[in-house]
Formats: structure tokens, sequence, C-alpha cells
């Protein structure tokens, strides 16, 4: 099968092009994957930032809040021990609600209430707020121990409270009388009396400070740096397994502390109830109203969990806009550089091109084709070379038709003097041939005459020697005769051969002329 050919600038540019398109390839991976370690990241720098600074203000909020508390346990301390003097009575028949009215609005509490001690039950008998008179304290065993340690003038401990000298000031609960109202509960008795005097205040303090300053400020103002985040969330995994929790006590446990978790999925939900059990950061990426998002979820102290979500496109965007710059450039480097070595390579093509054609016309006879070539490379020594040889064989063909010329001229004069000669030599030799076979003929009627004569006398000694001699010369004759016709015949064939010899020199000559004469000199 014929190989097909393929053209010196058809094979570099196949091959230019697939190294450049190879190059193109391996580039646009390794930036594909630099792109990904970049996106992951600047997605771990900013979720660490966002993490620390979420659990920093949850720390401080919670210290805050603890702080705000104390200085609330202080002054409702204060507020129960003021109360008592301004009732300034040990019997509980002698206060009265408007006075308990007037002293709340005095002290700026949320409500007072008088708790009696009727049997091992605890009952509101005077309070500012109706709905309390006659409720019944729902008593721990422990919190029933403080109190009557309370009422019996002893000092008691209870982790997590605040306790003094007949003074108990509980951590902020549910109201059972108010359900979803949360309150800061004073006990104190006053010595001697038959009664508790209980203020209260409602917690909204404390929250009201964190809406102000805690994590949910916090998420707002990292949500306004950063465009690219959609949401920030602090969970709560344990209300997210069991919702019960969201009603019972202070602080109001919910699932949704503080952001909104608008974007939430049932894999969300899933996500979250796993990390309940075994806290792990998870990230994935879904799609949630259209939007490409990425969610992660990062455990943080108090067991709680932070959930981010971003916009995947626009935190990307950026970067995939630089990489396209930076593709961009490269392509458009790899495209200058195709054109600047296709350049260079035609400029040595056009060089190649010369020398075929030099050769070419070479192939095809003419021995004049030159190349003309300067530019200091080894390009430049072929065709230089190159014209040498055309010069050598320029030269070597014109004397090769000069000497064919001489050899013509030469095999044509040969060829007609040998075909004179020929015809002397015919003649001569036929004529010799004849006169010496006359001769012969002569020589033998003579011998045979002198021996018809001495036959005779043959007896004789002598006479027999001498027809012997006789004899002898006859045949002397007949051979001479034949050698001479023999010598004859033989340079006649001599002459026929050269004769024949110069014809084809001169054939032979004629034939290179006509070669010689296909070239261009």
């Amino acid at each position: 099968m014929k190989k097909k050919k393929s053209s010196l600038r058809k094979q570099f540019s196949t091959r230019l092009i697939s190294i450049f398109l190879v190059m193109g390839l391996i580039s646009s991976v390794v930036q594909l994957y630099f792109m990904n370690k970049q996106i992951d990241y600047e997605i771990e720098k900013n979720t660490i930032m966002i993490n620390e600074s979420i659990s920093h203000g949850i720390k401080e909020t919670d210290l805050a809040a603890k702080n705000i508390e104390y200085q609330i346990d202080l002054k409702i301390i204060a507020d129960a021990k003021h109360i008592d003097d301004l009732l300034n009575t040990t019997k509980a028949s002698d206060i009265t609600n408007e006075q308990l009215i007037q002293i709340k609005q005095r002290l700026n509490l949320t409500d007072i209430s008088i708790i009696s001690k009727k049997g091992e039950d605890y009952i509101v008998v005077k309070a500012t707020d109706p709905a309390e008179i006659g409720y019944q304290l729902n008593q721990t065993n422990e919190l029933k121990k403080t109190i009557n340690a309370i009422f019996n003038g002893e000092n008691p401990i209870i982790e997590s409270a605040y306790t003094g000298d007949g003074m108990l000031v509980l951590p902020i609960l549910s109201s059972d009388v108010h359900p979803g109202q949360f309150f800061k509960y004073a006990y104190y008795h006053p010595e001697g009396a038959d009664f508790l005097i209980n203020p209260y205040i409602e917690a909204d303090d404390i929250e009201k400070f964190t809406l102000e300053v805690g994590p949910g400020s916090w998420i707002k103002k990292i949500m306004k740096q950063h465009k690219y985040i959609k949401d920030i969330t602090v969970l709560d995994p344990k209300v997210f397994q069991n919702p019960n929790l969201e009603n019972q006590l202070w602080p109001p446990l919910k699932k949704v502390i503080y952001g909104s978790f608008q974007y939430q999925t049932e894999k969300d939900i899933k996500t979250i109830m796993k990390m309940a059990e075994s806290p792990a950061e998870q990230s994935y990426v879904q799609s949630v109203g259209g939007k490409k998002v990425l969610k992660l979820f990062y455990p943080i102290e108090n067991e709680k969990v932070i959930s981010i979500t971003l916009d995947y496109k626009e935190m990307t965007g950026p970067l995939v806009i630089h990489s396209i710059i930076l593709f961009t450039s490269v392509a458009i480097s790899i495209l200058f550089i195709f054109l600047l070595m296709y350049r260079s390579f035609e400029r040595i093509y056009g060089k190649v091109q010369q020398i075929v054609l030099q050769i070419t016309s070479i192939e095809y006879g003419d021995l004049t084709a030159k190349s003309t070539i300067h530019d200091g490379s080894e390009i430049e020594h072929v065709s230089e070379s190159l014209n040498r040889m055309v010069d050598k064989l320029n030269k070597l063909v014109l004397d090769m038709h000069e000497q064919a010329t001489k050899t013509q001229k030469f095999s044509a004069l040969l060829e007609a003097e040998a075909s004179q000669s020929l015809e002397k030599l015919y003649e001569i030799s036929t004529n010799a041939t004849i006169k010496s076979r006359e001769q012969l003929y002569d020589i033998t009627a003579f011998l045979d005459e002198i021996v018809a004569v001495l036959t005779p006398y043959q007896e004789n000694r002598n006479v027999q020697e001498a027809i012997e001699k006789i004899d002898f010369m006859r045949e002397v004759a007949k051979e001479r005769t034949s050698a001479t016709t023999t010598i004859t015949i033989s340079l006649s064939d001599l002459l026929k051969s050269l004769y024949i010899q110069s014809g084809e020199i001169s054939d032979t000559s004629n034939t290179l002329l006509d070669q010689i004469g296909k070239f261009k000199l």
C-alpha cells in the first residue's frame, strides 16, 4: 500500500497544534485543580473566621447575660429586703394587695406575691397579679427543701441559684401561671415572719441585650460584610431531636437560637439530628429555590451547631472570573507563541521550499537551478553546497557533451574509414587469393611435370629424395596459399567488426548526446 504523503507544513502545524492543545488541556486541568483548592481554602478560611466570630459572640453574650443576671440577683435581693422594710410586719394577714401594688410600682417590679405555709404546702395568699392568688408552688424535692430551710431561718445551698441568709434567687424560669413567659423569681423570709416575700421581674432585659449585642448582631454584621453569605444560624440539635424542650426551663430552648435558617431542607434536619449524637463537621452543595448553595455545619461549645449557607455562584464567581482571565491570558500567550513559531517556521519553510524546488528542477534536468539563501544558518550552508554541486554537475555534463561530440565525430570518421578499408581489403584479398591460387596451380603443374620426368629414375636415391622434396614443396605451397586466404578472411572479418563497433560507438555517442540534450545547461 502506498503511503500517503504529508507536507512539512501540515506535519508541523498538526504537531504544533497537538502540543498546544495538550498544553492547554494540562493548563486547564491544573488551573481547575488549583481553583478548587483555592475555593476550598477560601471557604475554610471564611467559615473558620465566621465560626470563631459567632463562637466568640456567644461566649461574650453568655458572659454578659450572666453578669446581667447577677446584677439582677443583687437588685432583687435588695428589693426584697426593702419590701420587708416597707411592709414592716411579720403577719401575712396585715398585708393588703393595694400595698403590694404601690410597692411594685415604686420599686419598678413586675409583680410581688406573699406566700404562706399551709401544712406542707406553700400557697400565694396576697399578690399584685390576681392570677397568682391561690397558686400553690409546684415544688421539686430540692426546691421544697430549700424553701423549708429558708422558712426555718437556715442558709440553704442549691446549685445554679443564689442563696443567702433567708434568701433564695432562682435561675430564670418559665411561669406556670403565664405559660410562655419567663421571670426571675426571688424568695425572702423576713426574720420572725409567717410568710415569704416573692418579688419577680421579667427576663426580657437579658433577651433584649442578647438581641442587641449578641450573636444575632454579629450574624447581621458578618452577612453585611460578605454578600455571598446567605444565612448564618446557631442551632440546638437537642431541640431538633426533642421539640418539647422548647417549652421548658430558661433560657428558652429553641431549634433556631440565632439566625433564620431560611434555606433548611429535609437533609439539613437529618444532618443536625445526627450531629446531636456525633458532632462532626458536615458540608455539601444543594440547590434550594433554584439557587445553588453550599451548606456547612460546625459543632461549637455548649452542644450547639453553627449552620452557614453560602451562595456558591457568588462566592466562587470572583475565583472563576480570575481563572477565566488567567486561562484567557494563557490561551492568548499560547496563541501568540504559536503564531510566532508558525511565522518563524514559515520563514524556514520558505527557504526549505527554495531548496526543494532547486532539487526538483535538478531532477527534471535543469542544471542551472540555484537557491539564494543568506541567513547564516545551516540552511544557507546546504544551499551553498547544493549550488556548488549544481555547478560541478553542470561542468561535468558539459564536459561529457564535449567528449561525446568528439567521440561521435571520431566514430563517424572511423566508421567511414573502416568501410573504405573493408572494401579495399576485400578487393585486395580477393585478387591475392585468386593470384595465389593461380600461382599454386602453376607451381603444382610444374612440380608434377618434374615428378613425371624423374619418376623413371626414382630408383636412384638422389632422384627419390628430389621427388620427396618436390612433394614437400607442393604441400608448403598449398599451406602458404591456404594461410594467405585465411589471413585475408581474418583481416576482412576484423575490419568488418571494426566497422560494426564504430557504428555502435557512433550510436552510443548519439544516444548520450540526446540524453545530455535533455539537460538545461
